[in-house]
């Protein structure tokens, strides 16, 4: 390992010993950057690295609201502005009970590359609360979102930090959140991506994610193996808006998605998944995925939600959350004959297992490239909104094909040149990293 990079990663590991996401994931970026990095002196000469990996702002604050007993609750909520290099900072909010200092922090960095991949203007952040949305009514949420955006609104802007959703954070919560802003500043700008369509959002941006990373990967397909999603199966993790836009795609591509998931368990449907009852399960009533079985009888239900990676599948989409597939799921996923594994969730694979992935020539899309379709949407609707225009789905679809494939072009392009072009982990991590560093030395110490 270059001796810069492991001063910095070992510096990284002491001061943020006790936040193991960041560290897997800082670990993860500056391990691939070795060939780079070694022929570039000037970013040593100028601290790039040590800039890099350390958070430009992080806010933490206190989220007080009242439920529906009139009870006063309390949550903590995050911002992690990373890296304005390239443009304001851009990155989802997450409501989950897991989220803390280290997952907010892993994902603005893992942000940073993924928006310089998209070639769009944008910087990386990332933030949310440890608050969990499931089981809450409709005023608990919106109460929720009022409070919490009581307390962001001071630190974000159109030129400044735009938010967008992320797991737990919908088009409702979205709505709530842009309402209170928007009542606070008297203003109606972009300040949030993944707007409802009635008062600025995107046509297309609810299936972006979903549809990217099928892109992405029937490209990945196509230059790496001469092949595509047609007569394959797949298994796609989760049950949320990336999985079920995945399947979809998947499905108009050719395949035969067999199973899904949520974190209680999993669904198998050798006849293929009814995507319509996942979605009205999910997206209508809410419901957990074992109620599948009440209409398909037939289907099998499986405890635990890492028992997906057991199903003998062609491709697997990993869409449901970090570290997900650890290097055991990996070697079953390849002994059964895998060919791609392109990851809709951030982070969702072990370093370990990516590299099985690689090392075994199966099609790997690290996260940062394969789901940067949503970012890359909204950064699309900011375009829309400050030019007070309105694209069709088509266009934003058309637009969104394209960036994703040039994606792709750049990682193996990369990859190709250190050596491997299935090490699209070390072409992501090096073809998002260029640019960024080089706007930080153009820059200046800031």
């Amino acid at each position: 390992m270059n001796l810069y990079i492991k001063k910095v990663l070992e510096n990284v590991k002491e001061k943020n010993a006790n936040e193991p996401e960041f560290v897997q994931a800082a670990e993860e970026i500056l391990t691939s950057l070795d060939d780079y990095v070694s022929i570039h002196p000037e970013l040593e000469k100028n601290k790039v690295l040590e800039r890099f990996v350390e958070p430009e702002r992080i806010v933490t604050f206190r989220v007080c609201w009242l439920n529906d007993n009139n009870e006063i609750c309390i949550n903590r909520g995050y911002r992690v502005q990373f890296n304005s290099a390239i443009g304001p900072y851009k990155g989802g909010l997450r409501f989950h009970p897991s989220v803390n200092q280290s997952i907010i922090k892993f994902l603005g960095l893992e942000q940073t590359l993924k928006n310089s991949l998209t070639g769009l203007p944008m910087g990386g952040g990332k933030g949310g609360s440890d608050f969990d949305p499931k089981g809450k009514s409709d005023n608990e949420i919106m109460r929720f979102c009022q409070a919490f955006m009581t307390e962001l609104y001071r630190h974000i802007g159109q030129f400044t930090d735009v938010p967008a959703g992320d797991i737990g954070v919908g088009g409702r919560e979205i709505g709530y959140l842009y309402g209170q802003y928007k009542r606070i500043q008297n203003e109606s700008c972009g300040v949030l991506t993944g707007k409802g369509l009635s008062y600025g959002g995107s046509l297309a941006r609810k299936e972006a994610t979903g549809y990217g990373l099928c892109y992405f990967t029937n490209k990945a397909l196509e230059t790496l193996k001469n092949d595509s999603f047609k007569g394959k199966t797949a298994v796609i993790s989760g049950s949320g808006n990336v999985a079920i836009y995945a399947c979809q795609k998947a499905i108009e591509l050719g395949a035969k998605v067999v199973a899904m998931s949520d974190s209680n368990g999993v669904i198998y449907d050798q006849k293929g998944i009814d995507l319509n009852l996942i979605k009205e399960l999910k997206e209508v009533k809410r419901a957990r995925i074992k109620e599948y079985l009440n209409t398909h009888k037939d289907a099998e239900y499986f405890e635990g939600s890492k028992s997906i990676w057991n199903i003998k599948c062609d491709i697997a989409l990993p869409c449901a959350t970090q570290n997900e597939i650890d290097l055991e799921d990996a070697k079953k996923l390849v002994k059964n004959g895998v060919i791609a594994v392109c990851e809709g969730a951030n982070m969702p694979s072990s370093l370990d297992a990516a590299h099985y992935f690689i090392e075994n020539k199966v099609v790997y899309g690290p996260a940062k490239a394969a789901n940067a379709g949503g970012v890359a949407t909204s950064g699309l609707e900011m375009c829309q909104n400050s030019g007070r225009i309105s694209w069709t789905f088509e266009d934003v679809d058309a637009k969104l094909k394209d960036i994703m494939e040039n994606i792709f072009k750049n990682v193996y392009e990369v990859a190709s040149e250190c050596g491997n072009p299935y090490d699209t982990l070390k072409g992501a991590n090096i073809a998002g990293f260029k640019k960024v560093s080089a706007a930080m030395i153009e820059q200046g110490v800031i």
